[in-house]
């Protein structure tokens, strides 16, 4: 049998590359194959794994994962097939000919089972205090083997000092086993590049660029990499006990803002199934645990879709109707940390694409500090501003120095779904059980549009459900059912629309002081494309610089994350393609049950316009609160 080789492609799409097969026992492009007796079909280049899972046969891996290629390097998934002198790795064994499989022969047992000693042997750390106690794979493999001990004995002390340069990441390598899933997340999944396997042999380590630390390195701090670490050698930066301590002081006024991906995946850090989404409950526990104002950040994503819309129908007439050369298009999204600190790094000659909008979080932080400040009579030093976000770039994001447009830090502290969720655990309450509530006043209820900002494509989507009617003075559903524009849903890495605009309305007052007619619109098409993942990114950003199909779009959503925010790197663990698609469900169900699904609906945002951003959608109030400048230096400009 050829020797398989190692791909950086996806189990799914890997090319193994196979002969015809000639033996009786294969019919067509399927392979006739016995799993512990019992007979089966796979199609030609499945691997043993995908064919024992096909068969409800468990077999344990470490290095493996669903969104990455196959490494085959941790030897946990090892099983017997007849005529091989060796075991062989499940993960890596492409099946390109009849073959008989044994999965629990004592042989296979004895040797995951020495596998998992040694593992453990050069693993530093007490489980009871480790972060990732109760949800570690390696953790969970010692207990099914029936680990009581050390055979090869335990390391005393750690082996590599702590990383904690970085605002969202923090690595741990005393407790790293080696399974390259950082690697090939960073390198393969992302393609940021920022670890790699250093030295050799008993020396090999996972690192980065010259051994430098995080915070000196091109890390993005998307979090993709934590999210698929089977232990805690990758953690986020948690600030839980500065926040108990705000929380329990009894000077300041400790408000929090929850994003919607999080409330459509906490309930699984509480054993419920992906898809439950746990909004109205979460308000419940949160004003328990002692918050004193719960607020929903799809508020300020209503306001996003007005400041960042408006700031795309400014550029959309300084190009055509003024004949502005210096207008730079497409517009891109700004509301991902991970893709901004992205583009800062790989492609910085198009910073001037990114809009001004601050991300919802980063809008709401300076609001909390000026008008809700104003608004119950609060000195803003005392207000400490919290954030639940699915992204661990957003603490970074909240720490960046230049956010701080209301005179203080806007956002103080990004908490993740996994830490919010043991902070709701150490508080003693069981989040499935609360009774529902709803946000806080003064902002109110937010609209479905908001909501959806947390699935790949969301953001788009909710833009797209203003401008139209903006524009056109019809209403969305004309065009699309429901208001849901389905070409712009899905995982598909990247995706491409044209909008044809055969007829214009008047303009809405809210914008008649910055554009008098939507004339010039008329016969145009709108061009937009969606890209979810970095290395989905790259592919938009090389063909925009070669004048492909994209240099020709007006506005471009990016995500850092695959999936969206309901991917992002602060999620709950673990993560797959399956479980991203039933919390992007749960979004757009939430969605779905709302009467309010349109930013430009949102009373609460009109209101604020009124009674504060008097100037209306990028006025000069709303441009020095809500919008931020970026430089080829790769730095915020306030």
């Amino acid at each position: 049998m050829k020797k398989d080789k190692t791909s950086r492609t996806p189990v799914s799409q890997q090319p193994f590359e196979v002969e015809k097969p000639t033996d009786t026992n294969t019919i067509g492009g399927t392979v006739s194959i016995e799993i512990n007796g019992e007979k089966m079909h796979v199609p030609l280049g499945t691997t043993i794994l995908e064919a024992c899972k096909e068969k409800k046969v468990h077999i344990p891996t470490l290095c493996h994962h669903e969104d990455l290629c196959v490494a085959g390097v941790c030897r946990v998934c090892v099983v017997e097939v007849e005529g091989f002198k060796t075991l062989q790795a499940a993960c890596a064994f492409p099946i390109t000919s009849p073959i008989k499989i044994k999965t629990s022969t004592p042989l296979v047992r004895k040797a995951r089972r020495y596998v998992i000693d040694l593992l453990l042997s050069e693993h530093y750390g007490e489980c009871y205090s480790c972060i990732r106690n109760q949800n570690c794979e390696l953790q969970d493999l010692a207990h099914e083997y029936g680990v009581d001990g050390y055979t090869f004995g335990h390391v005393s002390k750690p082996t590599y000092e702590k990383d904690t340069s970085s605002y969202s990441v923090i690595r741990d390598m005393s407790k790293c086993i080696l399974c390259k899933r950082c690697v090939r997340t960073c390198i393969d999944l992302q393609e940021v590049g920022v670890l790699e396997a250093i030295d050799r042999g008993d020396k090999t380590h996972i690192s980065t660029f010259m051994e430098k630390p995080l915070a000196d390195v091109i890390c993005i701090n998307c979090g993709q990499c934590i999210n698929r670490c089977p232990t805690a050698a990758l953690h986020a930066n948690d600030p839980s006990d500065e926040i108990w301590e705000a929380i329990d002081n009894p000077k300041k006024h400790v408000v929090i803002q929850t994003a919607p991906s999080p409330r459509a995946a906490i309930g699984e850090c509480f054993g419920l199934e992906a898809g439950h989404s746990m909004t109205m409950e979460l308000n419940t526990a949160l004003k328990r645990i002692g918050f004193d104002g719960v607020f929903d950040t799809n508020f300020t994503a209503d306001l996003t879709i007005f400041e960042e819309g408006t700031e795309l129908i400014i550029r959309l007439k300084k190009a055509l109707v003024d004949k502005d050369a210096s207008v730079k298009l497409p517009q891109f999204t700004s509301c991902s940390p991970g893709w901004v600190k992205y583009i800062e790094h790989f492609y910085p000659e198009y910073l001037d694409n990114l809009s001004t909008a601050k991300s919802p979080q980063q809008m709401f932080g300076a609001i909390f500090k000026t008008f809700y400040a104003q608004q119950k009579g609060i000195d803003p030093k005392d207000i400490v501003s919290v954030a639940v976000m699915p992204c661990s770039a957003k603490k970074f994001e909240c720490n960046r120095p230049e956010m701080n447009s209301s005179g203080y830090k806007d956002v103080d502290y990004g908490l993740t779904t996994r830490e919010l969720a043991k902070m709701i655990k150490e508080a003693g309450i069981f989040l499935p059980e609360m009774p529902k509530s709803h946000f806080d006043s003064p902002f109110g209820d937010a609209s479905g549009a908001g909501l959806i900002f947390g699935a790949t494509g969301g953001v788009m989507e909710a833009a797209l459900r203003s401008v139209i009617e903006f524009v056109t003075g019809n209403k969305t559903e004309d065009i699309f059912a429901n208001a849901n524009i389905l070409p712009l849903r899905g995982f598909e890495g990247v995706k491409y629309v044209e909008l044809p605009i055969a007829n214009v309305g008047p303009v809405p007052e809210i914008l008649k002081h910055l554009v008098p007619s939507w004339d010039f619109l008329k016969g145009a098409t709108l061009k937009v494309a969606v890209a979810h993942g970095t290395a989905n990114a790259k592919k938009i950003m090389e063909d925009i610089k070669a004048g492909g199909k994209f240099s020709e779009c007006h506005f471009i959503e990016f995500m850092a994350c695959p999936g969206g925010c309901i991917g992002g790197g602060g999620q709950p663990i673990p993560t797959t393609p399956e479980i991203r698609k039933k919390r992007a469900e749960a979004i757009y169900g939430e969605d779905s049950s709302l009467e309010m699904r349109k930013s430009h609906e949102n009373p609460h945002v009109i209101k604020i316009y009124e009674d504060f951003f008097k100037e209306g959608p990028c006025g000069h109030l709303s441009h020095k609160l809500l919008h931020t400048h970026y430089t080829k230096r790769g730095k915020f400009i306030a």
